[in-house]
């Protein structure tokens, strides 16, 4: 369900045309990757080898803390302006972990157990 959950989202962006920019769309791709390997761990198949997992493991995480927390150009910026800049990364830094943890928790699982 719960790729399900995230691939439709990203579909979603994807088609209404939030994906315009170049990082955008190495994200998108990112998220691609990442969710084969969640797949993989899920329904137990071996996909590619345990190395090559590894290395998508940190470099996704990697891209995906640095394209939230620096990169990524929010819609709501009204909102996130009348915050300071400290409050306005933890907050985006606990929607990161809440909506991606689970990915990366099973990636993990994947790659390196």
């Amino acid at each position: 369900m719960y790729l399900g959950l995230l691939g439709t989202a990203s579909l979603a962006f994807l088609f209404k045309g939030k994906y315009k920019s170049k990082l955008s769309k190495i994200d998108f791709i990112v998220s691609v990757i990442t969710w084969i390997g969640l797949l993989g761990f899920v329904t137990e198949t071996t996909i590619l080898t345990p190395a090559f997992w590894k290395i998508v493991t940190v470099i996704a995480f990697l891209w995906d803390i640095s394209f939230t927390m620096l990169l990524k150009d929010y819609e709501d910026k009204e909102i996130l302006e009348e915050l300071p800049i400290a409050v306005r990364r933890v907050w985006m830094l606990i929607t990161l972990v809440i909506m991606i943890g689970p990915l990366y928790y099973g990636l993990f699982k994947y790659s390196f157990l």
